[in-house]
C-alpha cells in the first residue's frame, strides 16, 4: 500500500488522517470542509446536495438532517442509514479536495468503540464498502489511541517507558475507552468494552445551565429543533474545552459565546463558563449516569480498571480526547494511579485518527511478515533440518526409555513368572510387547521423554532461528517472537512435573507433547520402530535359562524349559536379586542392541513419516507464533 487513511468517525466530531507511504514519519490530519476536526453531521438540501460538518447543522434549505448518530448504531436502525450518508459525504469531500484519488493504492482504517463485537464491526465495515471506500478495516479506537501514543514522542519522560506498563485513556464524546500496554504489547483488560459515558455529558449539562437564564422562546426553539439543540451542544463543547485549557486565565476574563439560534437575530443564547458552572458540570448528578456525577463515574471507572490490572500498575498514563486537556481529569487519574506519570498529547483530538493511519502501516508489515513465514514453511527447510538430526532423536529416545522399561516392565514381568502368573517363558515375549506399549502411554513414561525431546529440539530450534531471524528483522518484529529457544530453560526442567508447567509458551508445550505422541505411536505401532519389541524379552528368558541350566546341567532341556509350565519351586530357584543384578549390568548392552536395531531395521518409510509428522508440528507451531505476533507499538 502507498497510503494509509485513518478515519475517526466520532459521535460528536470526526477527523481523517493520512500516512503517505511506509517511510512517512507522522500522519497528516486532512482538512474536510475547512476544518481538521469537523462536526459529525450531515444535511440533505432541496437541491439534492449533501452537506457535512458545521454547515449541515444550521442550513435552512435542509430537508433532512442528522447529528450524534454513531452512539445509537447498536440500538437504532436509522443510525446505520445516517452513518452511510455521512460516510458518503466525507468520501465525496476527500475526492473533491484531491486528498483521495480514485484507484490509488490505499486503504482505510476506521475506528469503533472497544465494546463492539465482531458482528457489529463487520456490519459497520460493510457500510463503508457499499459507499465505495477503498479497502477498509475496523479496529477499536482505544487501540488506535494507544498506537498513536506509542508512535508519538510523548513517551520520552526521562526513561524508557516503552518497556514499562502503560495505560491509555481515550475520552470521547459518548464513550471512554481504556487500552493497557505491557512489555510493548497490548494486553486485554477484560472489561466489558468501552464505558458508556464521555465528555458529551458535560456539554449537555452546560447547555441546560445556560438555558436556565435564556428566554422562553429560545428554549422552545431548541425543544422543537433537535439539530439546533445539538449544534448548541457543540458550541458548549468548544467553550468548555477553551475554559478548561486555561482556567487561571478565565478566572479574571470573560469566557462566553453568543449563538443566534435558527439564524434568527431575535433568538440568542448566551453560553458562559466560570468556576461555579465548571463545578456543576463536573459534580452535578446526572440521570444518564444513574444519579452519579461525571467526576464520580470517571473515578469509579478508573478504579475498576485498576482492579482488573491487579499488580502491574501503569507507570505512564496517557490521556487522549478533547476532555483530556482538563486539569481535573489529570488529577483524578493521578489519584487513582499514584504510581503513574500522567501526560496528554499535544493534539489529543487527533490521536485516534493518527493511530488508525499508523495501524494500516503496522498491519501491512505484519502481513508481509506472515507471508514470508508461510513461504519458509512451504520451502521444506524445516523438514531438511529435522531430517539432518533424526538419528540423534532415535538415540535420545533409546537412552531415555531402556532403563525405565527394564525396571518398570521387564522386572515386574519376571516377578509374575516366578509367581506362576505367566505360565511359560515363551509367553513373556507377547506379554512384554503389550505391557511395554501400555506403559509407554502412561503419563510417567511420557514425562520421561520431555527432557530428551527438549534437548533434541534445542539445536533444531537454533537452526530454524537462522531462517526466521532475518524475516523478523526485515519487518520490525522482535526476533524472540519467533524463537523456540527463548522458551527452553533446561536448568528449570523437572521431569516430575507436567510439561505445561515448564514452558512459558503454551504452543511450545503443545509442540513437545505432540512429538511425544508421534514417537509413542511409532514405537507402539505394529509397523513402527522396533525399539522395544525385541531384546528385552530375551533378557528375561536368557537370565532364567542361564541360571537353570547352570544349576541343573541339562543343556538339552533348554527348549523344554522355554515352553514348559514349570513348578513354582523350580521358578523360585532363580532369585530376584540375580535378575536385578543382570539388568544392572546389561542396560548398556541392551541400548547398544537397540542402536544396532535402529541402523539395520528402521526403514525409509518410517523415517519419512517421523520426519514429516515432527516437521508438521514444528511448522504448525511457527504458524501459531506468527499469527499472534504483534509489532511492538
Amino acid at each position: 500500500m502507498e497510503k494509509y487513511y485513518g478515519f475517526d468517525l466520532g459521535d460528536a466530531e470526526s477527523a481523517v488522517s493520512r500516512l503517505n507511504g511506509p517511510d512517512d514519519p507522522t500522519p497528516e490530519v486532512l482538512t474536510v470542509r475547512e476544518a481538521r476536526s469537523f462536526i459529525t453531521a450531515y444535511a440533505q438540501l432541496l437541491s439534492g446536495e449533501l452537506l457535512i460538518g458545521e454547515s449541515a447543522c444550521y442550513n435552512t434549505s435542509a430537508v433532512s438532517r442528522a447529528l450524534r448518530f454513531k452512539s445509537r448504531f447498536l440500538t437504532d436502525p436509522q443510525s446505520e442509514k445516517d452513518v452511510r450518508r455521512f460516510a458518503a459525504g466525507v468520501l465525496s469531500e476527500l475526492y473533491a479536495s484531491g486528498d483521495l484519488i480514485k484507484n490509488d493504492d490505499c486503504c482505510f482504517y476506521i475506528g469503533c468503540p472497544a465494546g463492539w463485537d465482531k458482528a457489529a464491526r463487520e456490519r459497520y465495515r460493510r457500510i463503508f464498502e457499499d459507499v465505495g471506500y477503498p479497502p477498509a478495516r475496523i479496529i477499536s479506537e482505544s487501540r488506535a489511541a494507544l498506537i498513536s501514543a506509542c508512535q508519538s514522542k510523548h513517551f520520552q519522560v526521562g526513561y524508557d517507558i516503552m518497556s514499562r506498563p502503560v495505560l491509555v485513556v481515550d475520552i470521547g464524546s459518548s464513550t471512554t475507552d481504556f487500552a493497557y500496554i505491557l512489555g510493548r504489547q497490548e494486553v486485554e483488560l477484560q472489561t466489558a468494552g468501552e464505558v458508556r459515558f464521555g465528555g458529551g455529558l458535560m456539554d449537555e449539562i452546560l447547555l441546560e445551565e445556560s438555558l436556565k437564564s435564556a428566554d422562553a422562546s429560545v428554549r422552545e426553539a431548541l425543544q422543537n429543533s433537535p439539530p439546533w439543540k445539538t449544534y448548541c451542544e457543540f458550541a458548549c463543547r468548544k467553550l468548555k474545552e477553551q475554559y478548561f485549557s486555561d482556567e487561571e486565565y478565565w478566572k479574571t476574563n470573560d469566557c462566553s459565546r453568543s449563538i443566534r439560534v435558527e439564524n434568527d437575530p431575535r433568538l440568542r443564547l448566551t453560553l458562559r463558563m466560570d468556576e461555579k458552572t465548571a463545578d456543576r458540570i463536573l459534580n452535578r448528578p446526572v440521570n444518564a449516569l444513574g444519579g452519579k456525577s461525571f467526576r464520580d463515574t470517571f473515578i469509579a471507572s478508573l478504579k475498576d480498571v485498576r482492579d482488573r490490572i491487579h499488580d502491574q500498575y501503569p507507570e505512564l498514563l496517557f490521556l487522549t480526547g478533547g476532555v483530556s486537556k482538563m486539569r481535573q481529569v489529570k488529577d483524578w487519574c493521578a489519584k487513582v494511579f499514584p504510581e503513574a506519570v500522567v501526560i496528554t498529547g499535544a493534539e489529543p483530538e487527533f490521536s485516534v485518527s493518527r493511530g488508525l493511519a499508523w495501524s494500516g502501516r503496522i498491519d501491512a508489515q505484519l502481513r508481509a511478515f506472515r507471508r514470508e513465514v508461510a513461504e519458509l514453511i512451504d520451502s521444506h527447510a524445516i523438514e531438511r533440518i529435522v531430517e539432518g538430526r533424526i538419528d540423534e532423536l532415535y538415540r535420545k529416545i533409546v537412552d531415555a526409555l531402556v532403563e525405565p522399561i527394564l525396571r518398570q516392565v521387564a522386572l515386574p514381568a519376571f516377578d509374575r513368572w516366578r509367581r506362576g502368573d505367566i505360565r511359560r517363558l515363551s509367553d513373556i515375549d507377547e506379554v512384554l510387547q503389550k505391557e511395554i506399549e501400555a506403559w509407554l502411554r502412561t503419563d510417567q513414561a511420557q514425562a520421561l521423554l520431555i527432557r530428551p525431546i527438549t534437548e533434541w529440539l534445542k539445536p533444531v530450534a537454533y537452526q530454524i532461528e537462522e531462517k526466521t531471524m532475518p524475516i523478523c528483522v526485515r519487518h520490525n518484529v522482535p526476533y524472540k517472537a519467533m524463537s523456540l529457544t527463548s522458551y527452553f530453560a533446561l536448568s528449570d526442567i523437572d521431569i516430575r512435573i507436567d510439561a505445561k508447567d515448564v514452558f512459558a509458551f503454551e504452543g511450545l508445550t503443545w509442540l513437545i507433547n505432540a512429538i511425544i505422541s508421534i514417537i509413542v505411536g511409532l514405537i507402539c505401532g505394529g509397523s513402527g520402530l522396533a525399539l522395544v519389541s525385541g531384546g528385552i524379552s530375551g533378557i528375561v528368558v536368557g537370565t532364567v535359562l542361564s541360571l537353570l541350566l547352570l544349576l541343573l546341567g541339562r543343556q538339552k532341556m533348554q527348549d523344554l524349559f522355554v515352553h514348559a509350565d514349570m513348578p513354582k519351586a523350580l521358578r523360585l530357584v532363580v532369585p530376584r536379586s540375580h535378575f536385578e543384578n543382570r539388568l544392572q549390568k546389561m542396560t548398556d548392552e541392551v541400548k547398544a542392541n537397540f542402536y544396532t536395531t535402529l541402523e539395520t531395521e528402521k526403514n525409509a518409510d518410517i523415517s519419512r513419516r517421523l520426519i514429516s509428522e515432527i516437521s508438521q508440528q514444528i511448522e504448525d507451531c511457527l504458524s501459531r507464533m506468527a499469527e499472534i505476533v504483534e509489532i511492538p507499538l
